[in-house]
């Protein structure tokens, strides 16, 4: 990154410390959304920091956005509850019309509309996104779908969605990535017509993820974005994205869970000296700080080539993977370090603890993360 965004970190942590670890525990007790929080981050502009300034955002680059989502995970607060809002922007931004952006990107920005929904994945494809079965049939000037996605975050609290379906079925595309499409949402219009319905799904943290059902669902023709059947490169192109913002997340919690380990080794006194002088407590913590330096460079350097205009693949999966393993080795030693104390809900350790542990699955598994590796940069066959 060309600059560390003090003066947006610092502002980022005066907001989040408004909303303390009792804050997120009562939301997480009763799995409800922090609509307070995330209004907050609206009326503050961060959720419009990557939308360009003549559509009413703050025109930042990515890294902003990174050193947000960073910080808020940093304060021990839940970026989860908003990062799609980065990470999907730049579907629009990148391949969505000038009368798309006009309509819709001034109101995102003012809060008016939430762009939070991403669908993308189903029960039967999993990641193996060609093998998607969601249909969009062309019907004059709007296309009907039917179908379901799985795993859709805030769909309850979003306005707007980024939904990828099949235009042309796959024995008919010219090739195995043609015939997937990309279309923008209204979410509120399609819920009033009885045409897509939700479904909450619980989960072991407070994610708000949800199934999503399409009846014959109407989308005009004119939320098409870009050209119809190239919809999986658009969604290839906003994914390195979506792994960086993800890694920069990543690398917030294992500062948070570092900062708790380590001055709780320092305040805890037994045996008559700090529990922190001894070597078995130490190392982990120190190791730990270790693993999060090394992904945290190279979450930097993923960003520097994607604000460069070059292919960061390699970077935002590798960045994306080692601070998932940072975050969750920067928990485990917190809970060692605290012992018992670390399961109890009033030190807010095991709801971080659950909500890191995410990272290495969604959005994109470690396997396949190490896939793409061997595949992509050491240049070893597919493999299956």
């Amino acid at each position: 990154m060309s600059h560390d965004y003090t003066a947006i970190r610092e502002e980022v942590a005066k907001l989040c410390a408004a909303f303390p670890g009792p804050y997120w525990q009562a939301k997480d007790k009763v799995r409800e959304y922090p609509s307070e929080f995330v209004a907050a981050l609206g009326e503050a502009g961060y959720l419009a920091a990557l939308i360009p300034e003549e559509y009413g955002g703050a025109g930042l680059p990515l890294s902003a956005a990174a050193a947000i989502l960073e910080e808020i995970q940093r304060q021990g607060c839940n970026g989860g509850a908003v990062h799609a809002q980065m990470y999907v922007m730049g579907t629009v931004l990148r391949h969505g019309s000038e009368e798309q952006k006009a309509r819709y990107l001034p109101k995102v920005a003012t809060g008016e509309l939430r762009l939070q929904a991403f669908g993308v994945t189903e029960p039967t494809s999993g990641t193996d996104t060609l093998s998607l079965k969601t249909v969009a049939r062309k019907d004059g000037d709007e296309y009907i779908v039917n179908g379901q996605k799985l795993w859709t975050s805030r769909a309850e609290h979003s306005d707007l969605m980024i939904l990828l379906a099949r235009t042309t079925p796959r024995d008919r595309a010219a090739s195995r990535t043609e015939g997937l499409s990309v279309f923008l949402v209204d979410m509120k219009e399609a819920l009033a017509a009885g045409t897509l319905s939700i479904r909450p799904i619980d989960t072991m943290m407070n994610h708000a993820t949800t199934e999503i059902f399409f009846d014959n669902m109407r989308i005009p023709a004119a939320n098409l974005i870009g050209e119809e059947g190239k919809g999986f490169r658009y969604i290839l192109s906003g994914m390195n994205a979506e792994r960086l913002l993800i890694a920069a997340e990543c690398i917030g919690d294992a500062k948070w869970f570092i900062d708790k380990a380590s001055n709780y080794a320092k305040e805890r006194v037994l045996f008559g000296r700090p529990i922190g002088q001894n070597q078995g407590v130490q190392f982990p913590i120190a190791r730990a700080y270790a693993q999060m330096r090394a992904a945290e460079l190279l979450v930097h350097e993923g960003l520097a080539r994607y604000e460069a205009g070059d292919n960061a693949g390699a970077e935002a999966n590798m960045a994306k993977m080692l601070a998932a393993e940072a975050s969750w080795a920067a928990g485990e030693a917190c809970i060692q370090t605290h012992g018992g104390f670390g399961f109890a809900a009033e030190y807010d350790i095991e709801r971080k603890f659950r909500e890191t542990r995410l990272y290495q699955v969604a959005p994109i598994s470690t396997n396949m993360i190490l896939s793409y590796v061997a595949e992509h940069v050491l240049g070893m066959p597919r493999s299956y």
